[in-house]
C-alpha cells in the first residue's frame, strides 16, 4: 500500500499487519483456496459512539468492512490461522466547542481490535459444540452476522490468556487533539472519564456495532486536513504521544487510526 493509500483512508484499519497475498471473498459464500484454506464472505458493520453532554444525547459513527481468510493446515508459518483485512476510519464524535472526540480502529491492547468488534458479539457455545464442528470459527461467524439491529460493546471481556485474572477492554480506544490542526496535540482520553478531557456534564453513554450494506465511511481528512501529508512532516519515532501504545507517530496514523 501506498503512502498516499495510508493516509488518505484515514483511521482505515489494520493491512501493515496482514499478509499482502491474502485473499478476498466478493460473493456470499465461504470457499476454499488451494490447499484447503477458505476465504468468508465480507461484511460490513457500523461502529456508533454515543456521548451524553449538558446539550444532549451527541453520536458519531463509522461503517467497517471486514474480510477473512484461513490459511490451510499446510500453510506456513501459522497453519489454520485466519488473516483479516479492514476498510474503514475512525469514528468522530463532535462534541462542539469541546472538541472532538476519536475512537480508533484499535484498542489499548490490540492493534487488531476493529477486525473483530463485531465478530466478538458471536453467541457463546460450548466445547463440544466446537469439537463436532468442522469450521467452528465459520459456525460462530455465521452466528454473529444473523444478529439483528445495534449490538451493545461490553466495556471488559475476558482475558486473553488463560489464567490471567485482569480483564481487557471491550472498547476501542480513544483520543482527541488539543488543537486539531496540530497532530502534536494528540492525547489519550478515558472512556469512563471523558468529563477529564472535555469538561462538566460528558459522558459516554454506550457503543454499539450493527451489520450494515451501507459504504464503507470516508473523508475523515475533511476534519484532519494535515493528515494526507503525515509522512512528509517529519515526525519519526521519538514523537511518542503520552498513553498511546505505538511505535511511532506515523504507525498512529497510518494504522491505527485508519486503514
Amino acid at each position: 500500500m501506498t503512502r498516499r493509500g495510508f493516509a488518505i483512508a484515514a483511521l482505515v484499519a489494520l493491512l501493515s499487519t496482514l499478509p499482502a497475498c491474502t485473499p478476498r471473498s466478493t460473493g456470499d459464500e465461504t470457499r476454499e483456496t488451494m490447499g484447503g484454506g477458505k476465504v468468508y464472505p465480507t461484511y460490513r458493520y457500523r461502529l456508533t459512539v454515543e456521548v451524553d453532554t449538558p446539550e444532549g444525547l451527541k453520536s458519531g459513527s463509522s461503517v467497517i468492512e471486514v474480510a477473512t481468510s484461513k490459511g490451510s493446515k499446510y500453510s506456513i508459518p501459522s497453519p489454520g490461522a485466519l488473516s483479516y483485512k479492514v476498510r474503514g476510519e475512525a469514528v468522530t464524535v463532535d462534541l462542539g466547542s469541546r472538541g472532538l472526540l476519536f475512537a480508533l480502529l484499535r484498542s489499548d491492547e490490540s492493534a487488531d481490535w476493529a477486525a473483530g468488534a463485531f465478530e466478538a458479539m458471536a453467541p457463546a457455545t460450548t466445547i463440544d459444540e466446537r469439537m463436532k464442528s468442522d469450521d467452528a470459527y465459520g459456525d460462530s461467524r455465521a452466528a454473529v452476522l444473523a444478529l439483528k439491529g445495534p449490538q451493545v460493546v461490553p466495556r471488559w471481556r475476558e482475558p486473553y490468556r488463560s489464567g490471567t485474572k485482569q480483564p481487557r477492554s471491550g472498547y476501542p480506544m480513544f483520543v482527541r487533539f488539543a488543537d486539531i490542526a496540530d497532530p502534536k496535540t494528540v492525547a489519550k482520553v478515558d472512556p469512563d472519564a471523558l468529563v477529564a478531557s472535555f469538561g462538566k456534564g460528558i459522558k459516554l453513554r454506550r457503543i454499539t456495532v450493527e451489520r450494515t450494506g451501507d459504504a464503507v465511511t470516508t473523508g475523515i481528512e475533511g476534519r484532519l486536513g494535515w493528515l494526507p501529508n503525515v509522512y512528509s512532516m517529519g515526525l519519526g519515532p521519538e514523537f511518542k504521544p503520552v498513553g498511546i501504545p505505538v511505535g511511532d507517530f506515523q504507525r498512529l496514523f497510518s494504522t491505527e487510526i485508519g486503514q
